[in-house]
């Protein structure tokens, strides 16, 4: 694994143009470079002989101390002892230069002056002779070269030498066996290909290592004998057109050696013409086993989730993103995060587990495309276009009765609550995400009565995109100011006096008119918008109040707060800021927060309820009655008003179930000492019922709709004549 550590170096080296083109300048250069960066040295250098062996000549060099005065030449004379220490050594390293006598020759006038405290010299060497050094020095430390720093140090030097030998064939066929000789000493593989035969004219020591064959076994016979083509010749043929054509080939394939052994191997070849005007082609194969391993452990890691051994999200969305037909199945578990919260994050892995084995038997029984785990309970499918739509769906209830059934986590028997989306994948890909499409059909899933399986048709496509176009929407109202808010009067059931109103937003949408909020609420929910809504209803409510309470000082504004704005973390400031500004008593602004919101975080909206009443603003509990609050969690929020869901009013005169709630819901508040008012009320019977039972206020259309600021002002003055003259 040591000599592993800079292979990357030597990979960079033999892949570089200048390497492949044998220019020898550039690639010292690159040598350099390389070794400078990832080697903790002062100095690297690249010296040739030149002049007939007289001179080494400096080629390239990298140095920390730029004051080190490197000369251009050094007369061979000045240390030739030493260089015929350096011709019969594979390296010379001095760790340390005071007490080495190797370096006696050139201490004076270069180690001492330069300061070198340790150097490593390897020699370029073409068939036993010296062509060049690559010179490597520490100043700052003495230090031990290791055997990782040699073995890459001489790997580099082996591929200058390579470089030149490259350099010679590509300029006198003579030289072919200087090129040999230096290939011999490689330790990747080598290969050269006559092009116009197709025949193996050379393979070099390294080939035979590794097939543990002879090299005459290879050469002069086919190219398609060679290990790399063995198993597919019309790889071979894809090369040799390239090649044809002048261009380099790379690539990666799996080789098996006659031994049977298996490795992986890249191969890069290079097309050449000699000066004769002979056309072949270099081929370097290098074993990259180690490294194609090390990069299927990342990507099983990358792409696979630990616990369930499934694909993960990330691996499915690529590959659904390449997918266009077939058809998608997403699988959620209903409730389980309750069953995670109520038996243990153990359980709740043994349980996602067990689900995952089941899916994988399907998939493998099916024959799915893919499978994978998408979120913390949810699970996807991919199944071939194969089957029919009607296959689909009764393979979808097969998967169905296959998850929900009784699965034993330890010593419990559990019973999953499995809801199941389909997704015609070629239906929706040119229209909307089929994921997208999939977790809408999720949610209309989960609402079911009966069995939770639901097909993604044009009818949810359409809803869809009608959101999707709401949503776009919105961005334009916020910024045009679109909106209004209406006011419904809210009426005393013993005095008959009208002492506030509930504010409610409008859309004033300029193709739709006036959109009401059951139809974008939700939506501005699930994009953020609705804090952005929250805080314009908020000030414009507070502000109509300050008008209103010029002429009527008594009237109290209801207005809605989202759970966003609940648990934003600024709405005791802003409810602070608004009071000051438009200076109101704070009892006449009453929020309203419905119970759900409420009991999503009892805690926390028990602190914030409670710092809202310390101002004294009111605070009520909308739509009370078809959440799951406690008497005890009712004792315990600073209220002061519950208002009864308009489901329970609509049928209150007929169903005895609903006047037993209202009863209930009103002898409870009078228990807790907290105000009443009935939404939804239409006629005079659910008025009289509501009034002989003490209900304290109510709203609907038996007195008013919504109204617009002005015609609520109207209606407010119309109802005081009325009164007066029922006075008079």
């Amino acid at each position: 694994m040591k000599r592993r550590k800079y292979q990357h170096i030597v990979e960079t080296v033999v892949n570089s143009e200048q390497k492949q083109q044998g220019n020898f300048k550039e690639t010292a250069e690159l040598v350099s470079e390389l070794l400078y960066k990832h080697l903790n040295i002062t100095g690297v250098s690249v010296w040739l002989f030149k002049n007939e062996q007289t001179a080494l000549s400096l080629v390239a060099h990298q140095r920390q101390d730029s004051t080190i005065d490197l000369k251009n030449y050094i007369q061979i004379s000045d240390f030739s002892g030493y260089l015929k220490l350096l011709e019969n050594s594979r390296s010379i390293d001095v760790n340390d230069t005071s007490n080495d006598s190797r370096v006696d020759e050139f201490r004076e006038f270069y180690i001492n002056p330069n300061g070198i405290k340790s150097l490593l010299d390897v020699p370029i060497r073409i068939n036993g002779h010296l062509e060049g050094i690559i010179n490597v020095e520490r100043t700052d430390q003495q230090k031990n070269w290791s055997d990782s720093e040699i073995y890459i140090v001489s790997q580099l030097a082996d591929q200058l030498a390579l470089t030149i030998a490259t350099k010679h064939t590509y300029t006198q066929d003579e030289q072919l066996s200087l090129f040999k000789c230096a290939a011999e000493q490689a330790q990747q593989i080598f290969m050269l290909i006559n092009m116009e035969t197709r025949i193996v004219e050379f393979v070099n020591d390294a080939y035979s290592k590794l097939t543990g064959l002879p090299k005459e076994h290879f050469i002069g016979k086919p190219i398609t004998e060679l290990m790399i083509f063995k198993s597919k010749p019309e790889l071979a043929e894809e090369m040799f057109q390239s090649l044809l054509q002048g261009k380099q080939v790379v690539g990666e394939v799996n080789v098996v050696t006659p031994s049977g052994i298996s490795y992986w191997a890249r191969h890069h070849c290079s097309p050449f013409i000699t000066a004769r005007g002979n056309k072949y082609a270099l081929i370097n194969n290098e074993d990259i086993t180690e490294k194609r391993r090390q990069q299927e452990d990342l990507e099983r890691l990358a792409w696979s989730c630990t616990l369930t051994n499934l694909k993960n999200r990330t691996y499915f969305n690529n590959a659904l993103e390449r997918t266009y037909s077939g058809y998608l199945v997403l699988i959620d578990l209903k409730n389980f995060k309750h069953f995670n919260d109520t038996y243990g994050h153990e359980k709740g892995d043994a349980l996602l587990i067990e689900i995952a084995r089941k899916l994988k038997h399907f998939s493998d029984v099916k024959q799915a495309v893919e499978l994978a785990r998408v979120g913390s309970d949810e699970f996807a499918l991919i199944l071939s276009s194969k089957f029919t739509l009607d296959e689909i769906e009764h393979l979808a209830l097969e998967l169905y009765q296959s998850l929900s059934s009784k699965v034993q986590i330890k010593r419990q028997w559990v019973e999953p609550r499995p809801v199941i989306a389909v997704v015609d994948i070629a239906e929706v890909a040119n229209v909307v995400s089929p994921l997208t499409s999939a977790d809408l059909a999720l949610q209309i899933a989960k609402k079911k009565v009966g069995i939770p399986i639901q097909c993604f048709n044009h009818d949810l496509l359409s809803s869809f995109l009608d959101k999707a176009q709401i949503e776009q929407d919105l961005h334009v109202a916020i910024n045009n100011r679109q909106f209004e808010l209406y006011y419904q009067p809210l009426r005393d059931l013993k005095t008959g006096e009208y002492t506030g109103a509930e504010a409610l937003i409008r859309w004033h949408h300029p193709k739709k008119g006036v959109i009401f909020p059951g139809s974008f609420i939700e939506i501005a929910e699930q994009t953020g918008f609705i804090n952005v809504l929250g805080d314009w209803v908020l000030e414009e409510a507070c502000r109509k109040l300050n008008l209103w309470h010029h002429q009527k000082p008594h009237l109290t504004m209801h207005v809605n707060v989202a759970a966003s704005q609940l648990f934003s973390g600024d709405l005791f400031e802003k409810i602070w800021n608004l009071l000051n500004k438009y200076q109101i008593t704070p009892q006449s602004l009453i929020l309203e927060i419905t119970e759900t919101e409420i009991m999503a975080d009892i805690q926390t909206a028990t602190t914030l309820c409670q710092q809202l009443s310390e101002l004294g603003v009111g605070l009520a509990i909308d739509d009370f009655g078809t959440g799951y609050s406690s008497m005890r969690y009712l004792k315990q929020l600073p209220i002061s008003k519950l208002k009864i869901d308009r489901s329970f009013i609509s049928d209150i005169t007929d169903s005895h179930e609903s006047r037993e709630i209202v009863n209930a819901i009103i002898a409870m508040a009078k228990a807790l000492n907290l105000s009443l008012t009935a939404e939804g009320i239409e006629t005079g019977e659910q008025e009289d019922y509501l009034i002989d039972h003490h209900c304290n206020q109510g709203q609907g259309y038996l007195y008013s709709p919504a109204l617009r600021e002005a015609d609520f002002t109207k209606f407010i003055r119309l109802d005081e004549a009325k009164a007066e003259l029922v006075k008079a």
